[in-house]
């Protein structure tokens, strides 16, 4: 339980989990909460591998791809989140996958939301 707690302490302090909550008026603190504990429970529980997207990824590359998530990357996901409009089955899952990739998808969303906003000008 104590390495849960130090590791929710540092999680929430890369993410600015105050200013995160706050900046958004609270309307998607339980969408931050929920990240915060999923995040918690896979960085805390060491097992062999994790499961993003449907393949094997060793624990500790998990784990660091986590602990690197900064506000931007929570905002993000929660945003893909509010977008999405298909049918997800197992958010579980598909929260890890998202949070996972976000490091890596982050600047291609915005540019290509850029795009499609400014198509005609």
């Amino acid at each position: 339980m104590e390495k849960m707690r130090i590791y929710e302490e540092i999680i929430k302090r890369n993410i600015e989990y105050e200013y995160l909550v706050q900046e958004n008026k609270g309307l998607y603190r339980k969408n931050i909460d929920e990240i915060v504990s999923l995040m918690v429970e896979t960085v805390s529980i060491p097992q062999r591998h994790v499961y993003i997207g449907g393949d094997e990824f060793p624990y500790e590359a998990v784990k660091s791809q986590f602990l690197k998530l900064n506000y931007e990357h929570i905002l993000y996901v929660i945003t893909c989140m509010k977008n999405n409009t298909t049918k997800i089955k197992n958010i579980r899952s598909y929260l890890l996958t998202a949070l996972y990739n976000a490091p890596n998808t982050i600047d291609s969303y915005y540019q290509a939301e850029v795009n499609h906003d400014l198509y005609g000008f």
